[in-house]
């Protein structure tokens, strides 16, 4: 699949290249990104080059992931990276620390569904995010996903385990508004298992045999997590 470009008024997606691995770099060295993703520690410049050959060029090449870099038009600046799956229809994504808080990955996750829905003929979108990953959270949240519930990652962390991730879908007759049922972001409860925060995910037969699965699968499953291969962020 050739690469191509997805574009708003006031955003534009393009396929990062070689010239933003500084801003690669700079990004994925932040405490907070380094905590809720699976960017390698320390993170230096060949990390950000594999990045680009290996998961960016290589999954234009083969169709297997879409990503593109957020930028304001008229502007070089990388403020972001998101990334779609087609095979199991799931984004991922990270905002730069310094471009956090102007909306500009929810203005991201709407363009790329757009296409999904459209062009890239998927039924549904699906999110998932680290427990506690609240900043991803009110991302997906704004773009109108439907909050389903707590389970399992479906990709793994950097221990090879998958942590207790928050779920949520989007399907095309969704209105893109943020919808209720969601944990109270920003306001952790005092127990994992309370009901009201964290309603167990389909496929999932109870909240304690999903972070019981993900205990036994990694002694560090709390530890530094992600969305999917592509780290996530604010």
């Amino acid at each position: 699949m050739l690469p191509f470009v997805l574009a708003s008024p006031t955003l534009e997606l393009l396929v990062p290249s070689a010239a933003d691995v500084p801003a690669i770099v700079d990004a994925c060295r932040d405490e907070t990104l380094q905590r809720f993703t699976t960017v390698p520690v320390p993170y230096d410049r060949s990390d950000a080059e594999f990045f680009l050959r290996r998961i960016v060029d290589d999954g234009w090449a083969t169709g297997r992931e879409f990503t593109w870099g957020l930028r304001r038009p008229g502007s070089g600046l990388l403020e972001g990276i998101i990334s779609v799956r087609l095979r199991s229809s799931d984004v991922g994504f990270w905002t730069a620390p310094a471009s956090r808080g102007h909306g500009l990955m929810t203005e991201a996750l709407g363009l790329v569904a757009d296409w999904a829905f459209g062009v890239g003929r998927l039924r549904e979108l699906f999110w998932e995010g680290y427990v506690g990953n609240d900043a991803s959270a009110a991302v997906a949240r704004r773009a109108g996903f439907t909050y389903q519930g707590v389970g399992p990652g479906l990709h793994p962390d950097r221990d090879g385990g998958h942590p207790l991730c928050w779920k949520a879908r989007l399907r095309p007759g969704d209105t893109r508004v943020a919808r209720p049922g969601w944990p109270d972001l920003g306001h952790p409860p005092t127990s994992l298992g309370h009901p009201a925060e964290y309603p167990v995910a389909d496929g999932v037969d109870s909240l304690t045999d999903a972070v019981d699965g993900v205990v036994r699968s990694s002694p560090t499953a709390h530890a530094p997590a992600r969305d999917r291969s592509l780290p996530e962020a604010p």
